[in-house]
């Protein structure tokens, strides 16, 4: 998924649809969700997701999805989520976010 983000980064919907990738991939309640999160950020996803939204500010659906997979990278219960979290804020995904909440 994070290659083919990497790759093709001028498509919107190839964006948005490996953000609901990475997002279906990790989310869920089961024991095994905090893992794979930080698999994906291991992959470095969170900096590919930030970047999607930078260069997709028009594409309200991609915005959604890349909101939603950063909520599912970046939450959980185990001691790597604030490092997780910083990854996100350190990749300047929040006024990226809030942009989102206002388009």
């Amino acid at each position: 998924v994070v290659a083919a983000m990497r790759a093709h980064t001028a498509s919107a919907d190839m964006q948005e649809q490996a953000c609901w990738t990475l997002y279906t991939l990790t989310a869920g309640a089961d024991v095994q969700r905090d893992a794979r999160a930080q698999v994906a950020v291991d992959a470095d996803a969170l900096p590919l997701v930030v970047a999607a939204m930078r260069a997709h500010t028009a594409s309200a659906d991609m915005q959604e999805q890349a909101c939603w997979t950063l909520y599912t990278l970046t939450a959980g219960a185990d001691v790597q989520r604030d490092a997780r979290a910083q990854v996100a804020v350190d990749a300047d995904a929040l006024p990226l976010v809030v942009a989102a909440m206002r388009a």
